[in-house]
């Protein structure tokens, strides 16, 4: 039997817009969330832009650390696996 994957996290569109370069469309989505996920996606999102400023900004909004981030990949990679933790609590920086 095959299992596909549905998306079970309000923010998991946002997070495929922004894996298709959909850029748009993310950012339209993520700014109506006001959780720390969505404000570090948020940031995550402006990093794949190139806007450092905004992105710091959103890093700050999610008490994450901008200047000790990882790779746009790597941010990813953690911002996924966050997701698939419970949403009972938000991870920590």
């Amino acid at each position: 039997m095959d299992h596909q994957i549905m998306p079970t996290h309000p923010l998991q569109p946002v997070l495929l817009h922004l894996r298709a370069g959909r850029w748009n469309e993310a950012h339209d989505l993520v700014q109506h969330d006001g959780s720390l996920l969505a404000a570090w996606l948020h940031g995550i999102l402006h990093l794949q832009e190139g806007d450092l400023e905004d992105a710091e900004n959103w890093y700050d909004r999610a008490n994450r650390h901008f200047r000790s981030r990882g790779t746009l990949e790597e941010e990813l990679a953690l911002f996924e696996a966050a997701l698939s933790q419970p949403t009972e609590k938000e991870p920590r920086p």
